[in-house]
Protein backbone atom coordinates (compact mmCIF):
# COMPACT_ATOMS: atom_id res chain seq x y z
CA UNK A 1 0.00 0.00 0.00
CA UNK A 2 1.11 3.57 -0.74
CA UNK A 3 -0.21 7.06 -0.07
CA UNK A 4 -2.06 7.14 -3.40
CA UNK A 5 -4.09 4.08 -2.30
CA UNK A 6 -5.61 5.91 0.70
CA UNK A 7 -8.98 7.67 0.46
CA UNK A 8 -8.21 11.20 -0.85
CA UNK A 9 -10.78 12.72 1.50
CA UNK A 10 -8.64 11.91 4.56
CA UNK A 11 -6.96 15.03 5.92
CA UNK A 12 -5.26 13.79 9.12
CA UNK A 13 -2.94 10.84 9.68
CA UNK A 14 -2.20 9.50 13.16
CA UNK A 15 0.82 7.24 13.70
CA UNK A 16 2.04 5.25 16.69
CA UNK A 17 5.82 5.57 17.12
CA UNK A 18 7.47 2.26 18.11
CA UNK A 19 7.61 -0.37 15.35
CA UNK A 20 5.40 1.84 13.18
CA UNK A 21 7.70 4.70 12.20
CA UNK A 22 11.00 3.07 13.18
CA UNK A 23 12.16 -0.30 14.62
CA UNK A 24 11.86 -0.05 18.41
CA UNK A 25 14.86 -2.35 18.91
CA UNK A 26 17.13 0.32 17.38
CA UNK A 27 16.53 2.41 20.48
CA UNK A 28 16.72 -0.30 23.13
CA UNK A 29 19.77 -2.05 21.71
CA UNK A 30 21.73 1.22 21.86
CA UNK A 31 20.61 1.82 25.45
CA UNK A 32 21.66 -1.76 26.34
CA UNK A 33 25.07 -1.18 24.78
CA UNK A 34 25.55 2.04 26.79
CA UNK A 35 24.42 0.45 30.05
CA UNK A 36 26.58 -2.67 29.57
CA UNK A 37 29.62 -0.47 28.96
CA UNK A 38 28.87 1.55 32.11
CA UNK A 39 28.60 -1.72 34.04
CA UNK A 40 31.93 -2.91 32.66
CA UNK A 41 33.54 0.36 33.74
CA UNK A 42 32.32 0.20 37.36
CA UNK A 43 32.12 -3.57 37.97
CA UNK A 44 34.52 -5.02 35.36
CA UNK A 45 31.61 -7.04 33.92
CA UNK A 46 32.08 -8.21 30.33
CA UNK A 47 30.17 -5.53 28.35
CA UNK A 48 29.82 -7.71 25.27
CA UNK A 49 28.30 -10.58 27.27
CA UNK A 50 25.95 -8.23 29.18
CA UNK A 51 24.78 -6.60 25.94
CA UNK A 52 24.11 -10.04 24.47
CA UNK A 53 21.98 -11.07 27.47
CA UNK A 54 19.90 -7.88 27.17
CA UNK A 55 19.40 -8.09 23.40
CA UNK A 56 18.72 -11.86 23.37
CA UNK A 57 16.12 -11.47 26.14
CA UNK A 58 14.50 -8.54 24.30
CA UNK A 59 14.16 -10.71 21.17
CA UNK A 60 12.89 -13.78 23.03
CA UNK A 61 10.74 -12.28 25.79
CA UNK A 62 10.38 -8.54 25.21
CA UNK A 63 11.85 -5.41 26.75
CA UNK A 64 10.19 -5.83 30.16
CA UNK A 65 12.17 -9.03 30.83
CA UNK A 66 15.58 -7.71 29.72
CA UNK A 67 16.94 -6.29 32.98
CA UNK A 68 15.70 -9.16 35.17
CA UNK A 69 17.48 -11.59 32.88
CA UNK A 70 20.68 -9.54 33.11
CA UNK A 71 20.50 -9.38 36.92
CA UNK A 72 20.09 -13.16 37.07
CA UNK A 73 23.26 -13.75 35.10
CA UNK A 74 25.20 -10.76 36.48
CA UNK A 75 23.94 -10.22 40.06
CA UNK A 76 26.12 -7.11 40.44
CA UNK A 77 23.82 -5.36 37.92
CA UNK A 78 20.90 -5.30 40.39
CA UNK A 79 22.28 -2.33 42.35
CA UNK A 80 22.23 -0.31 39.11
CA UNK A 81 18.57 -0.96 38.25
CA UNK A 82 17.73 2.73 38.86
CA UNK A 83 20.53 3.78 36.51
CA UNK A 84 19.19 1.40 33.88
CA UNK A 85 15.65 2.82 34.22
CA UNK A 86 17.11 6.31 34.00
CA UNK A 87 19.06 5.48 30.85
CA UNK A 88 15.90 4.19 29.19
CA UNK A 89 14.42 7.68 29.44
CA UNK A 90 17.48 9.92 29.05
CA UNK A 91 20.14 8.06 27.02
CA UNK A 92 22.06 10.05 24.44
CA UNK A 93 22.31 7.52 21.63
CA UNK A 94 25.50 6.96 19.62
CA UNK A 95 23.42 6.76 16.41
CA UNK A 96 20.25 8.55 15.29
CA UNK A 97 17.09 6.47 14.96
CA UNK A 98 16.14 5.95 11.31
CA UNK A 99 12.58 5.81 10.03
CA UNK A 100 11.45 2.86 7.96
CA UNK A 101 12.04 4.04 4.38
CA UNK A 102 8.44 3.36 3.33
CA UNK A 103 7.08 5.31 6.30
CA UNK A 104 9.38 8.23 5.55
CA UNK A 105 8.07 8.28 1.96
CA UNK A 106 4.46 8.02 3.17
CA UNK A 107 4.88 10.94 5.59
CA UNK A 108 6.63 13.05 2.95
CA UNK A 109 3.74 12.39 0.54
CA UNK A 110 1.23 13.41 3.23
CA UNK A 111 3.09 16.69 3.89
CA UNK A 112 3.43 17.50 0.17
CA UNK A 113 -0.36 17.01 -0.10
CA UNK A 114 -0.80 19.52 2.78
CA UNK A 115 -2.44 17.01 5.10
CA UNK A 116 -1.87 16.82 8.88
CA UNK A 117 0.62 14.51 10.61
CA UNK A 118 0.28 13.34 14.21
CA UNK A 119 2.12 10.94 16.47
CA UNK A 120 -0.06 9.49 19.24
CA UNK A 121 2.02 7.17 21.37
CA UNK A 122 1.56 4.96 24.42
CA UNK A 123 4.38 4.46 26.90
CA UNK A 124 6.53 6.44 29.33
CA UNK A 125 6.29 10.08 28.23
CA UNK A 126 9.93 11.00 28.92
CA UNK A 127 11.15 7.88 27.11
CA UNK A 128 8.95 8.54 24.08
CA UNK A 129 10.13 12.18 23.93
CA UNK A 130 13.73 10.96 24.09
CA UNK A 131 13.10 8.65 21.11
CA UNK A 132 11.41 11.41 19.09
CA UNK A 133 14.28 13.84 19.77
CA UNK A 134 16.84 11.34 18.50
CA UNK A 135 15.04 10.33 15.32
CA UNK A 136 16.24 11.53 11.92
CA UNK A 137 13.05 13.19 10.63
CA UNK A 138 14.47 14.63 7.39
CA UNK A 139 12.72 17.95 8.07
CA UNK A 140 9.33 16.39 8.89
CA UNK A 141 9.55 17.40 12.57
CA UNK A 142 8.12 20.85 11.86
CA UNK A 143 4.92 19.25 10.50
CA UNK A 144 4.49 16.76 13.35
CA UNK A 145 2.17 17.19 16.32
CA UNK A 146 2.77 14.74 19.17
CA UNK A 147 0.28 13.50 21.74
CA UNK A 148 1.25 11.25 24.65
CA UNK A 149 -1.59 8.93 25.59
CA UNK A 150 -0.32 8.61 29.19
CA UNK A 151 -1.35 12.25 29.75
CA UNK A 152 -5.01 11.23 29.39
CA UNK A 153 -5.42 7.44 29.28
CA UNK A 154 -3.35 4.88 27.35
CA UNK A 155 -4.77 3.46 24.14
CA UNK A 156 -7.06 1.56 23.56
CA UNK A 157 -8.92 4.22 25.59
CA UNK A 158 -10.13 6.80 23.04
CA UNK A 159 -9.52 9.91 25.22
CA UNK A 160 -6.32 11.05 23.50
CA UNK A 161 -7.86 10.83 20.00
CA UNK A 162 -10.94 12.72 21.14
CA UNK A 163 -8.67 15.43 22.57
CA UNK A 164 -6.74 15.63 19.28
CA UNK A 165 -9.99 15.90 17.28
CA UNK A 166 -11.20 18.71 19.52
CA UNK A 167 -7.84 20.58 19.40
CA UNK A 168 -7.67 20.41 15.61
CA UNK A 169 -11.34 20.64 14.79
CA UNK A 170 -11.33 17.27 13.02
CA UNK A 171 -14.21 14.93 12.22
CA UNK A 172 -13.96 11.14 12.50
CA UNK A 173 -14.25 10.80 8.74
CA UNK A 174 -11.12 12.99 8.27
CA UNK A 175 -8.79 10.61 10.13
CA UNK A 176 -6.73 7.51 9.41
CA UNK A 177 -4.88 5.78 12.27
CA UNK A 178 -1.80 3.72 11.43
CA UNK A 179 -0.59 1.34 14.12
CA UNK A 180 0.64 -2.18 14.80
CA UNK A 181 -1.15 -3.43 17.90
CA UNK A 182 -4.46 -4.58 19.27
CA UNK A 183 -4.53 -1.41 21.40
CA UNK A 184 -4.23 0.79 18.29
CA UNK A 185 -6.93 -1.12 16.43
CA UNK A 186 -9.36 -1.08 19.37
CA UNK A 187 -8.70 2.63 19.94
CA UNK A 188 -9.53 3.42 16.30
CA UNK A 189 -12.66 1.27 16.59
CA UNK A 190 -13.75 3.05 19.79
CA UNK A 191 -13.26 6.44 18.09
CA UNK A 192 -14.98 5.36 14.88
CA UNK A 193 -11.98 6.23 12.69
CA UNK A 194 -10.37 4.22 9.89
CA UNK A 195 -7.42 2.02 10.85
CA UNK A 196 -4.58 0.57 8.78
CA UNK A 197 -2.01 -1.88 10.13
CA UNK A 198 1.52 -0.67 9.38
CA UNK A 199 2.32 -4.03 7.75
CA UNK A 200 0.18 -2.92 4.81
CA UNK A 201 2.92 -0.36 4.04
CA UNK A 202 6.01 -2.32 5.06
Amino acid sequence: MEYKDIDKRKTAFIFELDNVLYPEKDYYFQVYYLFANMLEYVELTDAKAATKVLTDTYIAEGKDAAFDSLAQQFPEAEQYRDKFENQLTTAKLPLKLLLYQKMLTLMQDIVVDRKKLFIVTNGNIQEQINKIKQTEWHGLEKYLRCYFAEETAPKPEPDVIELLMKDDNLQRRDIVMIGNSQADMLCAEACGVDYINVEEFL
